[in-house]
């Protein structure tokens, strides 16, 4: 007999009436939320309330990251800033008015103590994530252009491999690149995921299995892993889902799960070592922006608890298959 898709363990629901864009945990107890109207929200997970709330700017946040005293947003306009903590708040330290408008969302790299932020033509700068300034900068020559054409950066991804540090890129092509931090080049040739105009938005790695999933605007979620000789992204197999679109597919760090946040407001659950779907939560009314996960308990439900949020203006969380 089929499990029956389990309730959340609690709903949040946004104070000011605004859609979710970005969920962030910065402990167990503090979840992060950005929201349409270009505010951070500060939810303590003791008392389910918001403590603390952070004015950005006028533009959705679409993405953040906390480092150990700091805070980073990226706003859609382009703009990126981080929020140094204070014993009287976030006050702002540094700015960057990227030249990239869109919905690719920076990603926070932790071990190199980096930010990495799409750019304009298909490019991707390194900050440090210190000072925001530019450290590295990958960018297409003019021949890798015309044998494949990248588009527009929409998802980036740090990994590990075999001890090096690389770079995978997903693009409005339907491509995703693997770059190498020592060069600064693209390592053999992008891999095709999508096609017939999909686009791609969201990508997940996995080094313990060398597994990744990726997802766009198609009805597909792609399965790929890496060859660790020629450093090649291999597609493996395609997961059909019913409704086409996903913003976010998130691997669990414990490895059992995976999820992805979809269009049509569903928050589907797989395996992630069988790849088979486990559930459809339908507690949210309108599209799923982001998903979160704690990486400890959450002493109010002694359990980790994954976070998703969206357009209905409402956080679920739950506590998921342990």
């Amino acid at each position: 007999m089929a499990l029956l898709p389990p309730d959340p363990v609690i709903c949040l629901r946004s104070p000011e009436q605004s859609s979710y864009h970005s969920l962030c945990f910065r402990t167990p107890e503090h979840l992060y939320a950005g929201t349409l109207k270009g505010t951070v929200q500060l939810w303590e997970l003791q008392t389910n309330r918001v403590s603390y709330q952070l004015a950005v700017g006028s533009s959705s946040i679409i993405n953040l990251a906390h480092t150990e005293d700091a805070l980073i947003t990226q706003e859609k306009c382009g703009s990126v800033k981080l929020w140094n903590l204070t014993d009287a708040g976030y006050v702002l330290q540094h700015e960057l008015s990227n030249d990239h408008a869109g919905y690719c969302r920076m990603a926070c790299d932790v071990q190199a103590n980096a930010v990495i932020m799409p750019r304009v033509k298909s490019t991707v700068s390194v900050l440090c994530s210190k000072t925001l300034t530019e450290t590295i900068r990958f960018s297409p020559t003019a021949d890798e252009e015309k044998l494949a054409p990248f588009g527009s950066v929409m998802c980036v991804l740090p990994v590990t491999l075999d001890g090096q540090r690389y770079l995978m890129t997903g693009y409005e092509s339907g491509l995703i690149a693997m770059w190498d931090y020592r060069t600064s080049r693209v390592i053999g040739t992008p891999t095709l995921f999508a096609s017939d105009g999909d686009c791609l938005f969201t990508v997940d790695y996995d080094s313990v299995t060398n597994r990744g999933i990726c997802g766009g605007s198609s009805n597909n979620l792609s399965v790929f892993s890496v060859d660790r000789k020629a450093l090649q992204l291999v597609p493996k197999s395609k997961i059909a889902i019913k409704n086409a679109g996903v913003h976010r597919v998130r691997i669990r760090k414990d490895l059992k799960v995976f999820s992805s946040a979809g269009w049509d407001g569903r928050l589907r659950i797989f395996s992630w070592k069988s790849l088979r779907p486990l559930a459809v939560l339908t507690e949210h009314k309108g599209e799923l922006l982001d998903i979160a996960y704690s990486d400890r308990r959450v002493t109010m439900w002694n359990a980790p608890v994954m976070a998703a949020a969206g357009s209905d203006g409402q956080i679920s969380l739950w506590d998921l298959y342990k």
